[in-house]
C-alpha cells in the first residue's frame, strides 16, 4: 500500500449508483485503505443501496453504524438520513444533526472530519450530482494536504456537483471513471 493515501471518501447524487458502481466493479483486491462513500438517496428505514453495491464489489461493503470500526480494505457505505462523520483513524460515527445542502448524509460532513483526521493521507473523490454537496469538503481535504478527484463533467449524469467541485478546487485532477479507478488502484 502506498502509505500516501491512508482514507478514501467519495461522494455522489445524482446518477450516483452506477458511477459509484463502475468504480467499485474495477478495483483491485488487494487494495488497503478503507472507503467512505456518501449517495444522496431518499431517506428510507430499509435501504437496499449497500446489498446492490456488494454486488459490484469485490470487497466487504458495510452500511455503516454508530461506532463502526474504520478497518483497511472494506468500502463503508452512508445509510440513508444520517451524516457519517470519521472520528478517528480506526472509526466512524453517525449523527442526524441538520441537513447541509439539503441533505443528509452530507458528503461536506464527511469530507470535512475525513480532512481534520487524516490530513494529507486522505483522498476526496466527487461523482455526478445535482447540487454542490462535497465542494466544500473536498476544499478541505485539499487544504489539509490530501488529494482531491472529480469526475469529468461532461461524463456526469448530472454536472453541477463535480463543476462546483472544480471551481472550489481547481487543483483537483478532473478524471473520468475509469481513470479515477485507474488512480484508486496505483495508489491505495
Amino acid at each position: 500500500m502506498n502509505r500516501e493515501i491512508h482514507s478514501v471518501v467519495m461522494g455522489a447524487s445524482a446518477g450516483g449508483i452506477e458511477a459509484v458502481s463502475a468504480i467499485l466493479s474495477d478495483l483491485r483486491l488487494e487494495l488497503r485503505a478503507p472507503i467512505v462513500i456518501v449517495v444522496h438517496m431518499p431517506s428510507a428505514k430499509d435501504s437496499q443501496l449497500a446489498t446492490l453495491l456488494q454486488s459490484k464489489c469485490r470487497r466487504p461493503m458495510i452500511e455503516v453504524e454508530d461506532k463502526q470500526s474504520l478497518d483497511p480494505g472494506h468500502v463503508y457505505l452512508a445509510p440513508p438520513d444520517y451524516h457519517v462523520l470519521v472520528e478517528d483513524e480506526v472509526s466512524l460515527a453517525l449523527s442526524s444533526d441538520e441537513q447541509v445542502n439539503y441533505s443528509r448524509p452530507s458528503i461536506d460532513v464527511l469530507f470535512e472530519t475525513a480532512a481534520d483526521v487524516f490530513a494529507q493521507h486522505a483522498l476526496g473523490i466527487i461523482l455526478t450530482g445535482a447540487n454542490k454537496d462535497g465542494a466544500k469538503g473536498l476544499s478541505e481535504i485539499i487544504r489539509a494536504g490530501g488529494h482531491g478527484l472529480v469526475q469529468e463533467p461532461s461524463e456526469a449524469h448530472c454536472r453541477a456537483m463535480p463543476e462546483a467541485a472544480i471551481a472550489a478546487c481547481p487543483t483537483a485532477k478532473v478524471m473520468n471513471l475509469m481513470e479515477i479507478s485507474q488512480y484508486l488502484n496505483d495508489r491505495i
